[in-house]
């Protein structure tokens, strides 16, 4: 059998899939790092989503590159690890303690988002999602974490 015919098959199984680049605004402060998962609908809120990445937290926004992300439906879930201990730390009834956020900014209320509000599809192409973390203690942005802490 010739293989001229599957070279196109043969070449598009072996191009990674394009970057996924996740820019997560409203980082408090430089302290430690910012994780997301990138979960499908079966894995959303729950451990073990098979993407992950991480950078270190730079007031503002931090960018995060997932380098191949297949093309399908997902929804990112982030956190702003400010003590690098790989956990989201949670006070009274579980309120976190350290900014989360969700893709597509779906918003919290009393629980997490739904599935529906935080995803996006992921078509197969490089792709720039964006959204805001949200601190449920101490300042809530980077500007009201400088006014706390002028020499920070």
């Amino acid at each position: 059998m010739p293989i001229a015919p599957l070279l196109p098959l043969i070449l598009a199984a072996a191009s990674p899939a394009p970057p996924l680049v996740v820019e997560v605004g409203n980082v408090r402060n430089g302290h430690g790092r910012v994780r997301i998962d990138i979960c499908p609908k079966e894995r959303f809120l729950a451990d073990g989503c098979p993407w992950h990445g991480s950078a270190p937290a730079h007031a503002g926004t931090t960018q995060i590159v997932i380098p191949a992300l297949p093309h399908g439906d997902y929804a990112v879930q982030a956190f702003h690890d400010e003590n690098a201990n790989d956990a989201v730390d949670r006070g009274l009834f579980g309120i976190p303690k350290e900014g989360v956020g969700f893709s597509r900014d779906a918003r919290i209320v009393f629980s997490p988002p739904k599935w529906a509000d935080a995803m996006f599809h992921h078509d197969g192409q490089v792709q720039r999602i964006g959204f805001h973390l949200r601190y449920w203690t101490g300042p809530g942005s980077p500007a009201a974490w400088h006014a706390a802490h002028p020499r920070d």
